[in-house]
């Protein structure tokens, strides 16, 4: 009987455990609730006017066109019955396996005030993307619009809550588009009197760089007229605006990139989880007492040379290679290739136009050189010709232009885009 692998997940590591399956003579199930894989690395580009959605996703079934030992199920996963060792899809759907990989990834995380998610979205999926361009957009399109002086300062201030790679990269580009890319285009503001914000309750931005990177990125950052507020942690949130360090701070759109939280998956596999769900695994990537169950990527919690492997798309990568390699090995009924070992490729992270920082062990490099070297090498990462093609030639657009690309607000307004009530009176 074939040899059945059951893939949930479509990300880094999922797709990468399928690629590298190739001709191994196994029957794969590829599951996602999603129907595309996505480049998560520059989905903030997305959000921020820079990419279109169709420049970092591309649909999973054009991927594994030409993989007949593949199928691909848009489907939601509901749970593992690991002693059936089959796993239940939402509406009771059954799939077995004999070999199971859950790389299901993370959401945002808001510790415990998860009501806050309306107020400040995070940044994990394309409709996160697009939802935060749109408010984005339709906050600069209001002000243009509002009478009330108090009011248009607050549709004009921005704040992002973590200071991350993530929060980074969002504020630069926020504070290039209010500042040098928008001003031109509106008559009734100034939209270089936005406030852009980015709020970290640690001492420090960039925390998993160095210090000397840290600072470097904090003065580039407060250079492009972002104010940096570290030490405090926001206390409460509304679309009024922050509460932080006791004063309220107005702003309408507040986006959250400050924490994650792992999928259901340690839930579904009745497995041991840590403090941000992801499942502990044995140092061969899967399952203790259960070799037929391997957890990669965001989802799971491994150590390589005494410290935790970081939740980045090389790790699940590598994570994926390894996993498809031991796969591979059990059918041959050869050794197993040992325990996962994790290569560093170093931190990159973009503060805005000419500017970046790299830290590659001692090695370090900030500036246009840095940035350079930043986009090539996500270029270098995406899938396929065609996408690093319509990417660096909406880079070199934007340069050379100084105009992002998509600026379009293309979905119907919700509730939580339309503008607040009047204080003291409801709508009128």
């Amino acid at each position: 009987m074939t040899h059945r692998v059951v893939v949930i997940g479509a990300g880094f590591a999922g797709l990468q455990v399928v690629l590298g399956l190739r001709g191994a003579g196994c029957q794969i199930t590829l599951v996602d609730q999603r129907n595309h894989h996505l480049f998560q690395p520059l989905l903030y580009q997305v959000a921020t006017t820079l990419l279109a959605t169709s420049d970092i996703a591309w649909p999973i079934r054009a991927l594994m066109r030409e993989r007949r030992d593949v199928t691909t199920l848009l489907a939601t996963v509901e749970g593992v019955d690991r002693a059936a060792r089959e796993v239940i899809l939402r509406g009771g759907a059954r799939l077995p396996y004999d070999t199971l990989v859950i790389a299901t990834g993370a959401r945002h995380a808001y510790f415990g005030k998860d009501a806050w998610e309306a107020d400040a979205p995070g940044l994990k999926t394309l409709e996160d993307a697009t939802t935060i361009r749109r408010r984005l957009l339709l906050a600069f399109e209001r002000a243009e619009t509002c009478a009330d002086e108090a009011e248009r300062q607050a549709l004009l201030t921005f704040a992002v809550i973590g200071a991350g790679p993530t929060g980074v990269e969002l504020v630069g580009i926020i504070a290039e588009l209010a500042h040098r890319i928008l001003p031109p285009e509106f008559r009734r503001i100034d939209t270089r009197q936005a406030r852009v914000l980015l709020v970290e309750a640690g001492p420090r931005i960039l925390p998993a760089f160095s210090e000397t990177l840290s600072d470097y990125a904090r003065t580039a950052l407060e250079r492009r007229g972002v104010e940096v507020l570290t030490g405090a942690p926001v206390t409460d949130l509304s679309d009024a605006g922050i509460m932080l360090a006791g004063q309220q701070i107005p702003a309408r759109t507040v986006i959250w990139a400050a924490g994650v939280q792992a999928s259901r998956a340690a839930e579904w596999l009745g497995a041991e989880g840590d403090r941000a769900g992801r499942v502990l695994v044995t140092p061969q990537l899967t399952l203790p007492g259960d070799p037929a169950v391997f957890v990669l990527g965001d989802t799971a919690h491994v150590q390589s040379g005494g410290r935790m492997v970081p939740g980045v798309a090389p790790a699940a990568k590598q994570q994926g290679k390894f996993a498809a390699r031991a796969i591979r090995a059990r059918l041959r009924g050869a050794a197993a290739p040992g325990d996962f070992r994790y290569r560093d490729m170093g931190n990159l992270a973009t503060i805005g136009r000419n500017a970046a920082v790299i830290e590659f062990g001692r090695f370090k490099m900030t500036g246009w050189f840095a940035w350079w070297v930043w986009g090539i090498a996500h270029i270098y990462f995406l899938i396929g010709t065609r996408s690093r093609l319509f990417v660096a030639l909406s880079w070199l657009w934007v340069f050379l232009s100084g105009q992002n690309s998509a600026r379009l607000i293309t979905q119907k307004e919700t509730l939580k885009d339309s503008p607040p009530p009047r204080r003291g009176g409801g709508r009128p």
